[in-house]
């Protein structure tokens, strides 16, 4: 798709006109209703599903399947974000009236630093075609250690801080406290950063780690880097409201994991095609139709063992509990 500088300059300010009228809206801290959450992540995927129509109506068919593509892969990896974004807020004991303030500052954070990615993907792929072959390698492997850390019996998660996040604590220091929306406070007279500017900081670069993935993901669908933009402005942007949204169904979603490292390993394969087919060797391509149909089936049929599997635990919960009640009450009459 032949993308003019007008075109993306057009494009970005669209965006970031929206990420406006997102952090004016939300400018107040409050707590955020399931039914705010939900309007606003109708309102985003709308945006999107527009967006989408006009690549199609403007530009080409192939376009639109791509971004649509994209977008999915990249909404669907952003929902394992979340978990680790509930893992950063419960370690820096973040207010919930200030969570929406934490996810919407550190996500910009996050989408900056994507754009980096971005811009440096395209141009190695412009310049040596064989990357796809480490790309797709790296998306099995990474698919192959999802499997295994969903397999694995150790459920205690805990955030640590990474390295840069680290010695720019210990180069400014931090406040023993919140407060407010402030970032940064004078104590003893030297400028600290406050709690609030260590969680934004905490969200925005820990996401770098998931783009790791997600962005060579999205280069397996489309080598259009206006595409792949846009498809993962459009997934983090509505990431703030959909936090707040299935906050409570997160812990539901126990086959997430595998249902993305299908989807990984299958894009991952898809890569490694498209790089036999550049260097000249026969083999069949997936489509993007193709692409499509098996992301969201593998997502449609994870949700829902995902919902069954939750159930039964549930219910087996409930009886051990129900079981474990019935033994006290037997222990206290015969005492």
């Amino acid at each position: 798709m032949d993308v003019s500088l007008t075109l993306w300059v057009l494009t970005i300010l669209g965006l970031s006109a929206l990420i406006a009228v997102d952090f004016f809206i939300g400018r107040k801290p409050h707590d955020v209703s399931m039914k705010e959450a939900g309007i606003w992540t109708v309102v985003w995927i709308a945006l999107a599903a527009l967006f989408g129509v006009g690549l199609m109506l403007f530009g080409t068919g192939q376009a639109a399947g791509e971004f649509f593509a994209g977008f999915i892969t990249e909404k669907s990896l952003s929902v394992d974000n979340l978990f680790v974004f509930v893992l950063i807020m419960a370690k820096f004991s973040v207010p919930s009236h200030l969570q929406q303030r934490v996810l919407l500052i550190g996500v910009l954070i996050a989408l900056v630093l994507r754009a980096i990615f971005i811009a440096a993907g395209a141009a190695i792929i412009a310049s040596f075609s064989w990357v796809f072959f480490i790309f797709g390698a790296f998306l099995i492997y990474t698919a192959w250690k999802l499997i295994q850390e969903a397999r694995s019996d150790d459920d205690e998660e805990e955030f640590e801080e990474n390295r840069l996040l680290k010695s720019i604590e210990k180069r400014f220091g931090v406040a023993d406290k919140y407060h407010g929306t402030k970032l940064f406070i004078r104590s003893n007279g030297k400028r600290i950063l406050t709690p609030l500017m260590v969680v934004m900081l905490a969200i925005g670069t820990t996401d770098v780690l998931f783009a790791l993935d997600s962005i060579p993901a999205i280069f397996g669908l489309t080598q259009d880097p206006y595409i792949v933009f846009t498809a993962n402005a459009f997934a983090l942007m509505g990431l703030r409201q959909l936090y707040f949204l299935i906050g409570g169904l997160l812990k539901k979603l126990v086959h997430l994991s595998y249902g993305l490292s299908v989807i990984l390993g299958f894009i991952g394969v898809k890569l490694v095609l498209h790089a036999l087919h550049e260097t000249g060797v026969h083999v069949p391509e997936i489509s993007i139709p193709v692409s499509l149909a098996v992301i969201c089936g593998v997502l449609i049929v994870t949700t829902i063992t995902s919902l069954i599997a939750s159930k039964k635990q549930a219910e087996r919960d409930a009886a051990t509990a129900a079981e474990s009640d019935s033994d006290k009450d037997k222990d206290s009459i015969e005492a």
